[in-house]
């Protein structure tokens, strides 16, 4: 390669970066998930760049997810999610087989050909996509249990929809239920032990070494998840649950630089996400989308209306068990939890393996994927802020993490939150000293009126102040419970037993 032609690659590259950014801060103006933008420029650049190759697409797909979810691990507080595991866990892979088979069905019915076709279309759009749920739902103040459910399920998902992806797409697929139970049950167990026990090594390192620069510290995180991911692979486990679960253990420990290696995370699954969405929209052929749309919009609302509220309903049905009070899901989480269900890079990427593989309607079945993921985003990303309003699900006081990197916040183990009263709050008239936030939580800073102000005991909260709370890691939950349950029931809200959850 010469280097004129180095040069004009580089060029061509700098300006899709600047591109995407720029796409997808309008984007996020209008609610929509950035992954649009970058399909939208990956179509563009059709006339200028040449890419046709699905198994080159499959294997630079693959790993730009890795690289997501280990970020999606990285960032995702396991507080959040800690009551969440086990409807997650059931949507994970209860779920992805009731959806799988509910569409099959309904497939069959709308395009005809094979069953063999029809699960494996099913399978392909079973799993809901990690990176279309945390670009869409961590802007939306949801209830931690209920956003934790979502995101926990993007992550875990994946690995048995790849599991049902892979089989059904061999030439002689296995059609032994007992063998293909316990091929699942072996893949799904020895990928979380590996990811556990990779990540927990990483752990025990890391905390006690000292590099000699701190840049290191988050390059060496990344490569620990990475690593958590082909070591389950080489094994013949699933890759993509031991690289999430080692992004969560490496991001929950007390690790050194923790807020620059989430920052460092971040980038890199941003680059992945542009990367892997204008790859994705060079590989399509325009003219085989248009022939593949009437079949998308009937099995994408098959999918939506029918197919993810069986799955939520079935998936969920165990935890109304009395002894699984404490996880039970009412019918406004539920409802939420089935249009919430977003597909993304996932289903299109898993969409390419019948293509290697052989299948003899591999082209149609990818046409057909990423017309359905289009379609289906554009319906459902904008109207998640307005279905969670209307379910009554949204709580706009919801204290949010503020991604700022001082040493002395690290070397407390500290967090600095930010929340903002909105109007109709009990927080409204509470003076500072009246919150009683547990030892290790303060209120350092009020914004009000774009002026700002270090608070004193006796300062009075008013709707529309945005205030700044440090905040232990042992006391943080604490705080943010005690700081809803007096957003709802005022400065008296612990004498009626109130606990904020």
């Amino acid at each position: 390669m010469g280097s004129a032609r180095l040069d004009a690659i580089l060029l061509l590259g700098a300006v899709v970066l600047l591109g995407a950014i720029v796409a997808v801060r309008y984007a996020d103006r209008i609610g929509l998930p950035g992954l649009l933008a970058y399909l939208a420029i990956g179509l563009a650049l059709q006339s200028v760049v040449r890419f046709d190759s699905a198994s080159q697409a499959q294997t630079l797909g693959l790993a730009a997810l890795v690289l997501i979810l280990a970020e999606g691990g990285l960032t995702t507080r396991w507080d959040n999610i800690r009551q969440a595991v086990p409807a997650a866990a059931l949507l994970a892979v209860l779920g992805v087989g009731t959806s799988m088979v509910v569409t099959a069905v309904i497939a069959h019915w709308i395009i005809g050909g094979s069953w063999r076709l029809a699960f494996l279309l099913g399978a392909i759009v079973s799993s809901t996509d990690a990176a279309a749920v945390f670009s869409v739902l961590r802007r939306m103040k949801l209830p931690s249990r209920l956003s934790g459910v979502l995101e926990l399920e993007s992550g875990l998902n994946d690995a048995p929809a790849v599991i049902a992806v892979v089989l059904l797409s061999e030439h002689h697929p296995q059609t032994n239920p007992a063998v293909i139970a316990g091929l699942v049950v072996y893949e799904l167990v020895a990928g979380g032990a590996i990811g556990f026990a990779v990540g927990w090594v990483g752990v025990q390192r890391l905390s006690r070494v000292a590099l000699p620069a701190s840049g290191l510290y988050p390059i060496a995180v990344l490569a620990l998840a990475v690593g958590g991911y082909a070591a389950a692979s080489l094994a013949h486990a699933s890759g993509f649950l031991a690289v999430y679960v080692t992004g969560l253990l490496l991001g929950n420990a007390q690790l050194p630089h923790r807020p620059a290696t989430r920052s460092f995370a971040e980038g890199v699954a941003w680059l992945a996400q542009i990367g892997l969405f204008v790859m994705l929209g060079l590989l399509v052929t325009p003219s085989a989308l248009t022939r593949q749309l009437w079949e998308a919009l009937a099995v994408g609302a098959a999918l939506l209306l029918l197919a993810r509220p069986c799955a939520v309903l079935i998936s969920l049905l165990p935890l109304q068990i009395r002894r699984w009070r404490p996880w039970s899901v009412g019918w406004r989480e539920g409802a939420f939890l089935s249009w919430a269900g977003l597909r993304g890079a996932v289903p299109i990427v898993l969409a390419t393996v019948p293509v290697t593989s052989g299948v003899a309607q591999g082209p149609q079945l990818l046409s057909l994927v990423f017309v359905l993921v289009v379609v289906f985003t554009i319906v459902q990303g904008p109207s998640l802020p307005a279905v969670a309003r209307r379910l009554r699900l949204g709580q706009a006081g919801e204290p949010s993490d503020l991604g700022v990197e001082t040493a002395p916040l690290e070397q407390l183990g500290a967090d600095l939150l930010q929340l903002t009263i909105p109007s109709g709050s009990r927080l409204h008239g509470v003076e500072l000293f009246e919150l009683r936030l547990p030892p290790g939580s303060a209120v350092t800073l009020i914004v009000r009126d774009g002026v700002g102000f270090v608070p004193n005991p006796e300062s009075q909260l008013r709707a529309g102040d945005s205030l700044l709370i440090v905040a232990t890691a042992n006391t943080r939950s604490a705080a943010e419970r005690r700081l809803r349950a007096v957003s709802r029931n005022g400065k008296l809200a612990s004498w009626f037993g109130d606990r904020g959850r």
